[in-house]
C-alpha cells in the first residue's frame, strides 16, 4: 500500500506513526545510552502496526491484526516500563502474568514474520521453540537435558538471549538508520540520477541497455539492499528499454535479475546482512565495506564480461543518442545521490564518527534535497508528496526487517540455550572429514536450501550460526567465513527452483522463468565462484590492511573470472571450454 492508496481519514494517523518511528530511531543515536530492555521493546512496539494493520485487507485481517498489534505493543511496552525490575530476575519469569506476556511476545513475533514474509521462517522458529521445550525426549546426541519453562521463556523474552538479543540490537541501532537513509534518498530524484549516470556511462557501448542495467542496479542496490526491490524499481526502466531494442527476453530478464542481486554485496550499504555481520564479527562497519568492495566489483565485472560475450554472437544495440540524457541533466540528477553519499563518507572517514551518526547527517542532506526536483523548482505539493513517500517507505521497510530479525533471534536464542548450534557444527566437521573444502561445499548447499525459503539476512544469520564456527575451526578467518556464508545466502536469488529476482524479472518481460534462470546463472557465475576465490585468495578481502597484495589478488581472480564468464556464455566451442577450465584454475589454484 502506498500513500495514494490510504483512505484520507487514516492518512494523518499513518503519517504520524511513521514520523514517530523515524524520529525515535534517529533520536536513539543522539540520546546516549538507553537500556537495551527499553530501546529494543520500543522498537518492536513501533513496528507492529506496520506489519499487522497497515497492509491488512478484509475484515478478518483487520480484526486479528488489531488484536495482535494491541497485545504485542502492550507486552513490549510493559517490558520497557519494568526493565529495572526484570533485570533483577536474571531471565527467570515470576508468576502466570509474566508467562502470559512471554507467550504473547513470542506468538506476535512469529505471526509478524508470517505476515511479512510468509511461512518458512516462522515455521523454522516454531520448530526451534518446540525443540527447546521438548528436546529432552529426543534420544541420542541431538537431544538435550531439558530447559525449565520459566527459565527458557524468560531468557527469550525478558533477558538479552532471545528476541531482545544482539540481532535486534543491530535492527534498532544500525539497520533502521540506514533503511531510513535509503528511503529518504529514493523518495527524491536519486533513482533518476542513478539511471542517468548509467545511461551516460554505458548507453553508447555495444549492449548498452544491458550495461546500463548493470550500473544502475549496482548503484541503486547499494542503498536498497534488496534484490526484489531492485528488480522492480530499476527493471521498470531497463527492461522495457532492452526489449524495445530487440534484446532476447530471456537475456534482458537475466541481466536485470543478476545485476539487482549484486546490490546486497555492493558497499556502502549492502542491505541488513552487512550490519548484522558487524555485530557478529566485531569488525567495524568501515572494515566490512573495505573487505566487500573488491569482491563486489569482481561480481559486476563478471556480468559485464558475460554481456560482451553474449554481444559477440548476438546483436545487442546501443541506446539511441536521442534517448540518452544530456550532460546538464546527468550533473543535476547525480547530485541527488552524490551529495548524501559524500556526507555519509565524510562523516565516517573525515569526522571519524560512527556509521550511524554519519547516516543521520546524510539523512539530513537527503531530506534537504527533497525540497527541489531535477528542474530545481520548489513545488509545495510535490515536496509534501516526497516527504510522505519517504516516511511511509521508511516505516514499512524498517518494520519488514524488524519482523525478520526478531523471528531469526528466536532461532539463534534456541541454538545458544540448548547447545544445538555446537552439535550441528560438530556434524558439519565430521561430515566434511575435517577438511575445509568439503565443509565449504556443505555450507554452500545449506545456504542455497535455506535461502530458497527465507530472506537473505535470515539465511545468512542461521547458516553462519551453525556453520561459521566449523569453518573457523578449519582455518578460515572469521570475516572470511562470514563473507563466504553471506555471499552464498544470495544464491537463491537466481538459482532454481526458488529464485525470487528471476521470478520478478521474468514476469516483467513475460518470459518463461526457467529460461531466464538458466541465462542468469551463466551471467551471475561470479556469485558461485567469488566466495571460493575469497577462500583461495585471502588477500582479496584485505584491502584496508594490505592494499598491494589485495590488488594482486583482485587481478588474479579477475583474470580467472573473466575467462570463466566468457567461456560459459560462449560455450559450445573447444576454445571456450578451455577458457572456462583455465579460469577455474586461475581463481582457485594459481599460486600466489
Amino acid at each position: 500500500m502506498l500513500q495514494d492508496d490510504l483512505p484520507p481519514r487514516w492518512k494523518p494517523l499513518w503519517l504520524g506513526l511513521a514520523a514517530l518511528l523515524v524520529a525515535y530511531h534517529i533520536g536513539l543515536i543522539f540520546w546516549g545510552l538507553v537500556p537495551n530492555l527499553v530501546s529494543r521493546p520500543l522498537h518492536m512496539a513501533l513496528v507492529l502496526p506496520w506489519i499487522f494493520l497497515f497492509p491488512a485487507r478484509g475484515r478478518w485481517q483487520v480484526i486479528s491484526g488489531a488484536v495482535l498489534a494491541t497485545l504485542g505493543m502492550a507486552a513490549a511496552l510493559w517490558i520497557a516500563w519494568n526493565h529495572d525490575a526484570l533485570g533483577d530476575q536474571y531471565g527467570f519469569l515470576e508468576g502466570d502474568f509474566q508467562i502470559a506476556v512471554a507467550v504473547v511476545l513470542l506468538v506476535c513475533v512469529l505471526e509478524a514474520a508470517r505476515r511479512a514474509i510468509g511461512w518458512p521462517l516462522p515455521v523454522v522458529a516454531a520448530l526451534a521453540l518446540a525443540y527447546a521445550l521438548f528436546g529432552q525426549h529426543i534420544p541420542g546426541e541431538f537431544g538435550h537435558s531439558g530447559t525449565p519453562l520459566k527459565s527458557f521463556l524468560g531468557t527469550m523474552t525478558i533477558a538479552e538471549g532471545g528476541i531482545w538479543g544482539t540481532l535486534t540490537a543491530v535492527s534498532v541501532g544500525v539497520v533502521a538508520i540506514f533503511v531510513i537513509f535509503g528511503a529518504v534518498l529514493n523518495a527524491g530524484e536519486a533513482g533518476q540520477g542513478f539511471m542517468n549516470v548509467a545511461a551516460a556511462a554505458a548507453g553508447r557501448l555495444k549492449g548498452g541497455a544491458a550495461k546500463v542495467s548493470v550500473i544502475s542496479s549496482a548503484l541503486f542496490g547499494s542503498i536498497s539492499g534488496s534484490a526484489s526491490a531492485n528488480v522492480a524499481s530499476t527493471g521498470a526502466v531497463t527492461l522495457p528499454a532492452m526489449t524495445r531494442l530487440g534484446y532476447p527476453k530471456r537475456f534482458a530478464g537475466a541481466v536485470e535479475a543478476v545485476a539487482s542481486s549484486g546490490g546486497q554485496i555492493m558497499p556502502p550499504l549492502m542491505g541488513a546482512g552487512a550490519f548484522v555481520m558487524v555485530e557478529l564479527t566485531g569488525v567495524p562497519y568501515t572494515g566490512i565495506m573495505a573487505a566487500a568492495a573488491l569482491p563486489a566489483l569482481l561480481y559486476f565485472f563478471a556480468v559485464w564480461i558475460g554481456i560482451n560475450a553474449y554481444a559477440s554472437h548476438t546483436e545487442l544495440k546501443r541506446i539511441d543518442a536521442a534517448d540518452q540524457p544530456g550532460l546538464k541533466d546527468v550533473a543535476i540528477t547525480s547530485a541527488f545521490f552524490l551529495v548524501p553519499f559524500a556526507v555519509l563518507l565524510w562523516g565516517m572517514f573525515g569526522l571519524g564518527v560512527t556509521p550511524q551518526y554519519a547516516a543521520c547527517l546524510a539523512i539530513g542532506a537527503a531530506a534537504a534535497l527533497l525540497f527541489i526536483d531535477r528542474s530545481l523548482t520548489l513545488a509545495p505539493r510535490a515536496i509534501w508528496s516526497r516527504i510522505e513517500t519517504a516516511l511511509l517507505t521508511a516505516a514499512r521497510q524498517v518494520a519488514l526487517i524488524a519482523a525478520i530479525i526478531l523471528c531469526a533471534s528466536i532461532i539463534i536464542g534456541v541454538l545458544s540455550v540448548t547447545g544445538l548450534g555446537v552439535k550441528i557444527t560438530s556434524l558439519i566437521l565430521s561430515g566434511a572429514g575435517g577438511m575445509l573444502w568439503p565443509a565449504l561445499l556443505l555450507t554452500a548447499l545449506a545456504c542455497l536450501v535455506l535461502g530458497m525459503e527465507v530472506p537473505t539476512t535470515a539465511a545468512y544469520v542461521i547458516c553462519v550460526s551453525v556453520a561459521g564456527p566449523a569453518l573457523i575451526q578449519l582455518g578460515l578467518d572469521p570475516l572470511q567465513a562470514h563473507l563466504f556464508v553471506f555471499w552464498y545466502a544470495l544464491l537463491s536469488t537466481i538459482t532454481p527452483p526458488v529464485c525470487g529476482a528471476v521470478f520478478i524479472a521474468s514476469g516483467m518481460v513475460q518470459e518463461n522463468w526457467l529460461r531466464v534462470a538458466t541465462t542468469a546463472m551463466a551471467l551471475g557465475v561470479g556469485l558461485y565462484v567469488i566466495p571460493l576465490g575469497m577462500v583461495a585468495n585471502p588477500d582479496l578481502i584485505r584491502l584496508a590492511e594490505a592494499p598491494a597484495l589485495s590488488a594482486l589478488a583482485f587481478l588474479r581472480v579477475a583474470l580467472g573470472l573473466g575467462l570463466i564468464s566468457y567461456g560459459l556464455i560462449a560455450m559450445g566451442r573447444v576454445w571456450s571450454t578451455l577458457a572456462f577450465c583455465a579460469g577455474g584454475l586461475a581463481v582457485i589454484f594459481l599460486p600466489v
